[in-house]
């Protein structure tokens, strides 16, 4: 072999390798466990006309590699960035983060006749949920403790198609007991749940503001978040003496749940809520008040809040804003819930708080049951067990009752992205963005469809929710979660391979 060979060689070898590198590293490669996926390549683009960022909405593609958004190129800057690889065109329909639902009861352990984690994470997937918060209450035992938060990670083990957090309970057993409540949150709890009115489950009883007080203090030293069925009842027999009280009438039970209950709660929260202010015992804690349903005095009171300092957010619901007392029929329990749902006038005041900012975000209350519980045949509203079946259809009822409002894409990606990711702590999801999780969900605002028999309902007792019989628009094409394609078009990926949540 003469010289000029031997020198010749060596950088052959080097740029085959080069060559080698450069070819695999930017081309698609196979999920090692492609069950978890109904697409098989860990590196793809999504291109879209239609992709709602933080910044706006664009015209372009998102990148995504593993579990991660790797860029975001907008159409005008494309100039052969859509290297060798796969790519998903999903033409006009828009491509937004992954919904997060922070309220669900997914019911597991313990219920799961009631809902249970494979059902209830397949209607989220279906519904374009990338991560749901699970509630403390519902399953058996409820989640109070270290202990009873193992059993609830190890039910969801393996069993859910998205990602599912886990909130504690603050009940009065727990929350004088400074070790209890930490060991529950060193555990992994993303903050703490309580009632100011009796739950309906033996082993989660309502708590006072001096619970309450000192579970906050807790939580400062952790930087989560208390959230609060703020409810405290009244004298009901007291609105119940006019006569006219069919118990199959929902103005009946309208009358027993009263807004004076939320106002009542209210008030109490916030003698304590102003030790959460910067320079306060608990700052770093933070208030959560779920399901608003008085957009009255309630309201006010939560809005002062805000402006004297106090560490407060609030919530409310799709079916509040969807449903009014008046139309809903006579037996129909399956619009039972609590806070009850209100009046037409109620319900225009909430989606005005929503649209200005004074409600800060949506969430679900999936609160599902055994369909004999609701107490169809019997239809008596003051004994059937209350909760709204909802999941697989947040989205779209949200956008079909607010295109009138002039709800933007934007705003929904705030109230059911941004402002949930931020509350439950999760830094990487909640929006389109390099670096985060690759949790999308694309669907088509314009496509109408019914909720029926025909349609794919994925919750376990479909004929319990009070949207069954509805005409929506916003069909979910696909769901993404941490770049798996977990849902697309009524199915399913093979395997169940969401990630439990555990706070660090």
């Amino acid at each position: 072999m003469d010289d000029l060979q031997l020198r010749v060689l060596p950088l052959l070898a080097l740029l085959a390798s080069l060559l080698y590198f450069f070819y695999f590293q930017d081309s698609p490669t196979l999920f090692e466990r492609s069950d978890c996926s109904l697409f098989s390549y860990n590196h793809y683009w999504i291109i879209s006309k239609r992709i709602v960022t933080p910044r706006g909405v664009i015209s372009g593609a998102v990148e995504v590699k593993e579990e991660k958004i790797v860029s975001i190129v907008k159409e005008e800057d494309w100039h052969g960035n859509l290297k060798r690889g796969q790519i998903i065109d999903y033409g006009e329909a828009v491509v937004m983060p992954g919904l997060i639902d922070v309220h669900a009861h997914l019911d597991d352990p313990g219920r799961t006749e009631w809902e249970g984690f494979p059902s209830g994470t397949r209607a989220a997937a279906a519904g374009g949920i990338t991560t749901l918060i699970d509630m403390p209450l519902n399953n058996f035992p409820s989640t109070v403790s270290a202990e009873t938060l193992k059993l609830k990670i190890d039910a969801a083990e393996k069993n859910i198609y998205v990602d599912v957090g886990f909130w504690g309970g603050l009940v009065p057993e727990n929350a004088f007991d400074a070790n209890s409540l930490e060991a529950l949150l060193s555990a992994g709890a993303l903050g703490l749940k309580s009632f100011m009115c009796p739950s309906g489950i033996n082993d989660f009883p309502m708590t006072n503001s001096s619970h309450i007080k000192e579970g906050l203090s807790i939580l400062a030293k952790y930087r989560r978040p208390l959230l609060v069925h703020a409810e405290i009842p009244q004298d009901s027999e007291s609105y119940l003496e006019d006569g006219e009280n069919d118990p199959r009438s929902y103005s009946t039970y309208l009358k027993t749940r009263p807004p004076s209950w939320e106002e009542a709660a209210i008030r109490e929260l916030l003698t304590v809520s102003k030790d959460t202010r910067i320079g306060g015992p608990a700052e770093g804690a933070h208030l959560h008040v779920v399901h608003l349903s008085d957009a009255g005095s309630s309201l006010q009171l939560l809005k002062q809040a805000k402006s004297n300092g106090d560490s407060v957010t609030v919530e409310t619901c799709p079916h509040y804003l969807a449903f009014s007392a008046e139309e809903i029929k006579d037996g129909d329990t399956r619009f039972k819930c609590a806070p009850p749902i209100r009046d037409a006038a109620n319900k225009e005041r909430l989606w005005t708080a929503l649209l200005e900012g004074d409600i800060d975000m949506l969430s679900s209350d999936h609160s599902p049951s055994a369909p004999d519980l609701k107490l169809f045949d019997e239809g008596n509203f003051l004994k059937a067990w209350g909760g709204i079946s909802s999941l697989q259809f947040v989205l779209p009822v949200t956008w079909s009752h607010g295109r009138q409002y002039g709800v933007t894409l934007e705003q929904l990606a705030l109230w059911w992205s941004e402002r949930p990711a931020k509350l439950a702590g999760q830094d990487l999801k909640g929006g389109i963005a390099v670096g985060n999780h690759a949790d999308i969900t694309v669907w088509e605002p314009n496509v109408e469809f019914e909720l029926n028999n025909d349609l794919p309902v994925y919750l376990k007792h479909p004929s319990i929710s009070a949207y069954m019989g509805s005409k929506l628009s916003g069909k979910v094409l696909a769901t993404f979660v941490r770049g798996n394609l977990v849902y697309k078009e009524g199915k399913h990926a093979p395997a169940a391979c969401g990630a439990p949540i555990l706070a660090t």
